[in-house]
């Protein structure tokens, strides 16, 4: 387990494996809310609102599908059973999708601004068609759906650092 605090947008320790580049439109991070209304008699309006789902994804086309992780991740097989022994890397296709979840981490930078999204407990839930071409990368496009964890924490968390702006007055006192 990584000892690496995730919002202190260090690069993070041992454990975590670096997927490379995405492409430069970036991910697209999707919150899909759904409700359901209550309604009572009498009332033309609903008299309460419960909220029954909050599904929450990113999607990003990554540059180096040809990384081994990215492969792994791609083909939906256990990055653990990959062995870097030699220049080849062989493994059957799994007949039946395996449930493959990994913690995650999404970082954004632009100058000295940093957004990351981080996913304690996250899968890939769908791949984009896979092209292989002559150009110099091989992009493959995927789909991270977030889950809670073991220990009910938030599905993901974002954390933002301002690169040395001062953004406490966007902010009411306490």
């Amino acid at each position: 387990m990584s000892t690496t605090n995730v919002t202190a947008f260090a690069d993070p320790d041992t454990p975590w494996v670096n997927l490379g580049w995405i492409t430069t439109e970036g991910g697209l991070f999707k919150i899909e809310d759904e409700s359901t209304d209550v309604e009572a008699a009498g009332s033309l309006e609903p008299i309460r609102t419960l909220m029954t789902k909050s599904v929450k994804s990113v999607q990003c086309t990554f540059l180096e599908g040809l990384n081994p992780m990215v492969r792994a991740l791609y083909d939906n097989v256990s990055i653990a059973s990959l062995e870097p022994t030699t220049d080849v890397a062989a493994y059957d296709l799994p007949d039946k999708p395996s449930d493959l979840r990994y913690a995650f981490i999404f970082d954004t930078m632009d100058g000295d601004k940093r957004m990351r999204l981080y996913m304690p407990n996250g899968k890939v839930t769908e791949r984009g068609d896979e092209q292989p071409q002559t150009s110099d990368v091989m992009g493959v496009q995927m789909t991270f759906k977030f889950y809670r964890g073991a220990s009910n924490a938030a599905a993901v968390s974002r954390a933002i650092k301002y690169g040395g702006v001062d953004v406490s007055g966007f902010f009411p006192a306490p």
